[in-house]
């Protein structure tokens, strides 16, 4: 069984899917706990509603990454909440190697394109800036570097004219609470990883 600690910075759509499909016994697996980096976080709130730990993570003075005192706490927080695996679901901070290497292959995150198409910010964007016919999402493995580690798996989704970057990510979105759940049913049957 894997214990998810699951790390999130927005609204946790891909958290609340991948809880739902443990719930109902698609995925061998528990929540641990969830961690946001933004106390007000609507993560959090669907945690505490779900009866799962909730915990806001000060990652002062770093804007952008998970370094320093805040990494050390992060890996406390985890091991204390029983967690042995990391879900990124919209963790918007870039992982360093102190995490990196107490849960080697052990963390995975989500992308809204196909990589390696478009890594980091705003793949949306990139998507429609580059005319592509179709885009989507990838669950892969989390390595040191962006969106670069290796695909566990992949869901498409057609670019259609007039799509607008919400428009276009509204539906990428869709395929993500599917892919979310898939990659980790792969990785608890011991298929990948």
């Amino acid at each position: 069984m894997l214990n998810l600690a699951v790390f999130g910075s927005g609204s946790g759509s891909n958290y609340q899917a991948v809880a739902e499909a443990i719930k109902a016994g698609r995925i061998n697996a528990r929540i641990a706990c969830v961690i946001s980096d933004v106390k007000e976080a609507y993560i959090l709130q669907r945690a505490r509603n779900l009866g799962h730990p909730a915990v806001y993570l000060d990652c002062a003075p770093f804007k952008t990454k998970l370094d320093g005192a805040a990494e050390q706490r992060a890996i406390e927080l985890i091991k204390q909440h029983g967690g042995d695996f990391i879900v990124l679901a919209g963790f918007m901070r870039i992982v360093k190697p102190g995490l990196l290497n107490a849960f080697a292959g052990r963390i995975i995150n989500i992308h809204p394109s196909l990589l390696p198409a478009f890594p980091g910010l705003e793949a949306g964007r990139q998507a429609l800036e580059a005319g592509v016919k179709e885009t989507g999402c990838t669950v892969h493995f989390v390595d040191g570097g962006i969106d670069s580690g290796p695909v566990i798996c992949q869901r498409k989704v057609a670019v259609l004219p007039g799509d607008t970057v919400e428009t276009l990510m509204n539906r990428i979105h869709v395929q993500e609470h599917l892919a979310y759940p898939e990659a980790l049913r792969k990785i608890a049957a011991g298929s990948v990883g």
